[in-house]
């Protein structure tokens, strides 16, 4: 969730690097001491060198990232799962050290704040978000501390309640059942309503749309065949509205499946009704513990979003 505009911009003088755990710190949580967490990787048969490798690689970063900023700002660590009751200042700076993922996950609760996304792993992490290695991005920093800098503002998806709660997404909303049984709501779209019965629906923004939601359509194409040439860039929204997709709709007597996918802009909003007397969600970005609940009766308006936010070019 997120002021509906950024803050002014004005000079940081405090950096925030937002970070995950490491698949090592999770397993060594998980199982109290790294000999177990080991232990147990190697008995399944996996290659626990793997782990320690990824670890030893991200830290290297981490480290001079923070030594690095040290020199010019104050900085501190702030851990993913802490995101959702962080207030970011707009004295803040963020500098994101992780996986693309991460990005989308900081975005939504930036506040417009700037943000400098650094690739730990370019081995391993596409680095779509992360434009920056250890090696360049306080060149990002300079520009940012002088007040001049490219960025590009990106809009996101929300989902309001009509009781008046809200959630914002980077990426991509998912509004279904919590667990894996049907969903049941009634859709409003296009001057069309149907009743419908799913796996829940993806509404995607640009930057999502060649993540999950182009799943769904990778699965439609193996499905209908290779003939059906279907290619997820087609279905990619501009900037200026959302797409979305229903998972799996199922027909029956009492359940239609002729609103499948469309975009949604200002002159064709997405409305949803609920039908779950319980268990029904909506969360974003992958973030199932910040969600919305989605019960009977509670309608959902689906567009963009005022609010946005400055990724550092």
């Amino acid at each position: 969730m997120s002021d509906k505009q950024p803050t002014p911009l004005t000079i940081p003088d405090y950096a925030i690097i937002v970070r995950s755990k490491t698949r090592l710190e999770a397993l060594i949580e998980r199982f109290n001491t790294r000999a177990q967490a080991e232990f147990y990787i190697n008995s399944l048969g996996g290659n626990f060198g793997e782990y320690e490798a990824e670890h030893t690689i991200f830290y290297r970063c981490l480290n001079e990232v923070q030594a690095s900023l040290g020199k010019h700002l104050k900085n501190k660590i702030l851990y993913r799962e802490y995101l959702t009751n962080y207030v970011f200042s707009d004295r803040n700076l963020i500098v994101v050290v992780g996986q693309d993922g991460l990005v989308a996950n900081t975005a939504k609760y930036s506040r417009g704040v700037p943000i400098i996304g650094v690739n730990p792993d370019p081995e391993r992490y596409d680095g779509v978000l992360l434009p920056y290695s250890r090696h360049d991005f306080m060149d990002a920093v300079r520009r940012v501390l002088t007040g001049s800098f490219a960025h590009t503002d990106r809009r996101f998806a929300e989902a309001r309640l009509s009781d008046g709660q809200s959630l914002l997404a980077f990426n991509d909303l998912f509004i279904g059942a919590a667990s894996h049984v049907s969903a049941r709501y009634e859709l409003d779209y296009a001057g069309q309503r149907e009743v419908q019965s799913s796996s829940g629906l993806i509404v995607s923004t640009q930057a999502g749309s060649t993540g999950w939601f182009s799943s769904v359509i990778n699965m439609a194409r193996g499905i209908a065949g290779n003939e059906a040439k279907l290619d997820p860039l087609q279905f990619r929204p501009s900037a200026e509205e959302l797409v979305f997709a229903v998972r799996e709709p199922f027909a029956s007597v009492q359940t239609g499946i002729d609103i499948v996918t469309g975009r949604i802009d200002t002159q064709r909003p997405l409305q949803i009704c609920s039908r779950m007397p319980q268990n029904g969600v909506i969360f974003s970005d992958g973030i199932e513990a910040d969600f919305l609940s989605f019960t009977s009766g509670v309608v959902t308006q689906v567009g963009l979003s005022d609010a946005y936010c400055r990724l550092v070019d």
